[in-house]
């Protein structure tokens, strides 16, 4: 039997008890385990019923143990890295071209409004009776 910080009695039935040790906290429902120097022989199986006897509510849960004598090897991200890059500056070239492309079509459309000002302008001054374009005024000697 272990006791639990609450202050409450667990039947915990294992055939190795040095080296289980319970860690879990029992006003969160958290019956946490943790075996320690695990060897090959543990690897299998395990089985865990649960018990609540003020609610007769059972539980049980089956855990699959693998023991790994050696690390897996590290993965080499390279790859992916260079082809988030190549797929982020592939977006940001698009990105900037749109950008180009807007800015440009808005220049040349801020020039047609000032030309078409200009020549209202300069057609205003024509029907006020001005001097037209193309044409000089002559002075004649007795005009003079």
């Amino acid at each position: 039997m272990l006791r639990s910080t609450v202050m409450e009695y667990l039947e915990f039935f294992c055939h190795e008890t040095r080296r289980v040790q319970f860690v879990g906290n029992l006003e969160k429902n958290d019956l946490s385990i943790t075996l320690s120097d695990v060897q090959l022989s543990d690897e299998g199986v395990y089985n865990c019923y649960v018990r609540n006897p003020p609610d007769r509510i059972q539980g049980h849960g089956i855990i699959n143990m693998f023991v790994v004598t050696e690390l897996p090897p590290p993965r080499d991200s390279t790859i992916a890295v260079a082809i988030g890059a190549s797929v982020g500056g592939a977006l940001a070239l698009l990105i900037l071209s749109m950008v180009v492309v807007k800015c440009i079509r808005r220049h040349k459309k801020q020039e047609l409004i000032s030309d078409e000002q200009k020549m209202e302008e300069e057609g205003k001054l024509d029907a006020e009776g001005g001097p037209e374009e193309g044409t000089k005024k002559a002075f004649l000697p007795e005009d003079v």
